[in-house]
């Protein structure tokens, strides 16, 4: 797995992050040696439809390698590595890996379409032994494995002493510490006010439902209690698509409403 290297070596390569805070997502590009492109997400909270935003960015990175009218040999092969921070596929392995093949003889089509989703909660349902080298070493890292085991880990993964030096290094640094704090506390004042949002949305709206004390009533409140979650949403400047999703809404009647705001 070449990629695996890649996502060691990430910050001697040519690479271009983002980091989009409100969304709690580590965008990596990379690009290795042979000229294969990378997309590796590190996604803290779940947000969705994760399997046709795979598809959705995966394609977005094939298709903008080359201009209009370039010669098609020229693509190279697009890796999209998922990171998670919960569980996403129905199966129990944390580690998943897809390709486009023929259903019948399992023939390959191109070999240049290549998925991995890594989910860190199923690491949890495995009985994973701490004495041999590769991905899990990584995964336990990321999982925050303890520290008693950092040195089981390094030996059996030398290029984990990197990671590890760097975040010992940033734990000694106060400002460092009090970035870090600031930014673990404001994603959790962001989940917080989503959830306390939806809930106050939806609880206003079925009593002014009941209320009224018939069906329509209740219907109309619930739909009024959207629309409140909605706005305090968009207060809060959450994306209409995840309010989209949060809520029920379309696209239309929350772009609507942040119209009369």
């Amino acid at each position: 797995m070449e990629w695996l290297w890649g996502f060691c070596i990430l910050f001697e390569n040519d690479i271009i992050m983002r980091k989009r805070h409100k969304q709690s997502i580590m965008d990596i590009k990379a690009k290795t040696a042979k000229g294969e492109l990378l997309n590796i997400k590190m996604q803290l909270f779940n947000p969705y439809h994760m399997e046709k935003r795979t598809l959705f960015y995966w394609a977005e990175m094939y298709y903008h390698q080359i201009p209009k009218g370039s010669n098609y040999n020229t693509l190279k092969k697009c890796v999209t590595i998922n990171i998670l921070n919960y569980s996403c596929l129905p199966n129990d392995r944390y580690h998943s890996v897809f390709h486009l093949r023929e259903d019948h003889t399992g023939i390959p089509l191109l070999d240049d379409i290549e998925i991995h989703v890594i989910e860190l909660a199923k690491l949890d349902r495995h009985s994973v032994p701490l004495d041999r080298g590769g991905l899990v070493n990584w995964l336990l890292f990321l999982q925050g494995v303890d520290k008693s085991n950092w040195e089981v880990l390094k030996m059996n993964e030398p290029m984990l002493k990197k990671a590890m030096d760097t975040l010992e290094f940033l734990s000694q640094d106060a400002a460092a510490r009090m970035a870090y704090d600031a930014r673990m506390k404001a994603l959790s004042d962001e989940k917080s006010r989503i959830e306390g949002a939806l809930e106050e949305g939806m609880a206003k709206g079925i009593e002014k439902g009941i209320e009224k004390g018939i069906e329509k009533g209740i219907e109309k409140g619930i739909m009024k209690g959207k629309a409140e979650t909605a706005v305090k949403l968009l207060a809060l400047g959450i994306d209409i698509q995840t309010i989209a999703e949060a809520t029920g809404m379309t696209r239309e009647e929350i772009e609507a409403l942040r119209q009369v705001q």
